[in-house]
C-alpha cells in the first residue's frame, strides 16, 4: 500500500458474502512525495481535510445493539494474528443471546476478515478497519466495512463491538500535536503567543512600567534614565517568567520565535533573564515593524526561513507565489470555480489551489480531475491572511503550467 493516507469503502452484499469494491477515497501521488519523515506529529491541510471526511462517514452510523465491529492494527503487528482473532471472536459471538445481534457480528466479522486478506501485510503506519450493517431498517442487510492507513503511526491494539464505530483515536490525529512558542516584545508591551498548525494563539499580553520617553518636572536626566532601565529589567523578568510557565515542559513544542521592534529583544534574550531550559529552545530572533498582535502576524512571516518544513509556511509560500504572478503575469494563473476547471480538464494546470472552504464534493470533483492529468493539489486553510485571501476570490485558484 502507498505511504499516503489511503482509505476505502468495501460493500458486502448478499448471502454469498463476496466482496463488492466500493468508493475509494485516497490521495493523489503529490502527497507521498510530501511525506515527511519518521515522528512527524501534525498533518498536512489535505490529510486532516480526507481524515475528517473519513471520520464524518462512520460516525452517521448507528447500530442498534452493540454490533458495530471497530479494529486497529498497530504498526508493525502482524495482520495474521488480527485474522485469527477475528476468527476466534466469531466463535465467541455464537453465545450472544440475540439472534439478530448474534448474526450481524459475525456478519461483520466475517466481511472483515475477507478484506483484511485483500492485505499482504500490514500498512507502514498501522491499519483501522471498521465493518458492520448499517441498513437503515430492522431486518435489512447493508453490510459495509471501510479501512484506512492513517497519516501517522498507530501504536494501539484495539477490538470492540459497540453501537457506534471508535473513532476517538482517529479524531486525535487531526489536532495538530506540534507547536511553536512565539514571543513579541519592546519596552512597553509583551506578546506571547503558541503557533498550532497554521493558528496563532494569543496566550498572554503584558504591559511594562516603563515611563515616556520625557521624564517628569524635577527628575534629573540620570535618575529618570535608571527608572526607565528599572522598569525595563522588571519588565523583562516579568516576562520571561511568563515564558518560563507557558513554555518549559510543553510537550510537543519544537522551539520558541522572539521577535520585536530595536534592540529590545536582544536585550531580554542576553540579558540573563530567560531560564537556560527556555532560552534553549528560542531558534528564531526577528526585527519587526510591529508589536501586539499584529507583530505576531509579522513574526509568523519574517519566520519562515525556519518554518520551511511546516506546512503553515508551504502554504503561505505557495499562495504568496500565486499572488504575486497574479499581479504580475495574469496569464499563468486561474482563479474561480469554472475557469479553474476548464483549465485542469485541458492539462494546464501545474499546481491547484482549494480553500478548506469548498465543499467536499467540489473538493473530490477536482481531486479527480487532478489526478487524471497529474496536478499537484493543496488545500488551503484560510487560519492564514493568503488563505482567507483565496477564500475572497472564489475558493478555487491554480498555478499553471505555462502562459495561457
Amino acid at each position: 500500500m502507498n505511504r499516503d493516507l489511503s482509505l476505502s469503502a468495501a460493500h458486502v452484499t448478499g448471502e454469498a458474502g463476496k466482496l463488492q469494491t466500493g468508493e475509494v477515497l485516497r490521495y493523489a501521488q503529490s502527497i507521498i512525495n510530501s511525506w515527511s519523515p519518521l515522528g512527524r506529529m501534525n498533518l498536512t491541510e489535505r490529510e486532516r481535510h480526507h481524515l475528517k471526511r473519513f471520520i464524518k462517514e462512520l460516525n452517521l452510523h448507528r447500530g442498534r445493539h452493540t454490533e458495530f465491529v471497530s479494529v486497529y492494527v498497530p504498526q508493525g503487528y502482524d495482520l495474521n494474528k488480527i485474522i485469527q482473532h477475528l476468527s476466534q471472536e466469531q466463535g465467541t459471538a455464537t453465545n450472544i443471546k440475540s439472534a439478530g445481534t448474534r448474526k450481524n457480528v459475525i456478519s461483520s466479522l466475517e466481511r472483515m476478515i475477507q478484506h483484511l486478506r485483500l492485505f499482504r501485510q500490514t500498512p507502514p503506519n498501522g491499519l483501522a478497519v471498521f465493518s458492520g450493517n448499517v441498513a437503515e431498517r430492522e431486518g435489512q442487510e447493508d453490510f459495509k466495512v471501510w479501512s484506512i492507513e492513517p497519516p501517522l503511526p498507530l501504536n494501539v491494539r484495539i477490538y470492540r463491538c459497540d453501537k457506534t464505530f471508535v473513532t476517538d483515536i482517529l479524531e486525535d490525529m487531526l489536532d495538530a500535536k506540534e507547536a511553536y512558542g512565539m514571543i513579541v516584545i519592546d519596552r512597553r508591551d509583551a506578546n506571547i503567543a503558541l503557533l498550532k498548525g497554521k493558528s496563532i494563539i494569543p496566550l498572554l499580553k503584558t504591559h511594562s512600567e516603563v515611563p515616556g520617553k520625557f521624564k517628569a518636572g524635577g527628575q534629573s536626566a540620570a535618575r529618570f534614565e535608571r527608572l526607565r532601565e528599572g522598569a525595563a529589567k522588571e519588565h523583562y523578568k516579568k516576562v520571561a517568567e511568563y515564558a518560563k510557565e507557558q513554555f518549559l515542559g510543553m510537550k510537543g513544542l519544537k522551539g520558541i520565535l522572539v521577535g520585536g521592534p530595536g534592540p529590545t529583544k536582544y536585550e531580554f534574550v542576553d540579558g540573563g533573564y530567560i531560564t537556560n531550559e527556555v532560552k534553549k529552545k528560542i531558534i528564531a530572533i526577528k526585527d519587526l515593524s510591529y508589536t501586539e498582535e499584529f507583530g505576531l502576524q509579522e513574526l509568523l512571516e519574517k519566520s519562515q526561513d525556519v518554518l520551511a518544513s511546516e506546512e503553515v509556511a508551504q502554504e503561505k509560500k505557495i499562495m504568496g507565489d500565486f499572488f504575486n504572478l497574479l499581479a504580475t503575469n495574469q496569464g499563468k494563473v486561474a482563479y474561480g470555480e469554472a475557469e479553474v476547471m476548464k483549465q485542469l480538464q485541458i492539462g494546464t494546470v501545474g499546481t491547484l489551489l482549494l480553500s478548506e472552504l469548498l465543499d467536499d464534493e467540489k473538493i473530490e470533483q477536482f481531486e479527480q480531475e487532478a489526478e487524471k492529468v497529474k496536478t499537484s493539489v493543496m488545500i488551503i486553510s484560510v487560519e492564514t491572511r493568503e488563505g482567507a485571501q483565496l477564500r475572497d476570490i472564489g475558493r478555487v485558484a491554480a498555478i499553471l503550467r505555462f502562459e495561457v
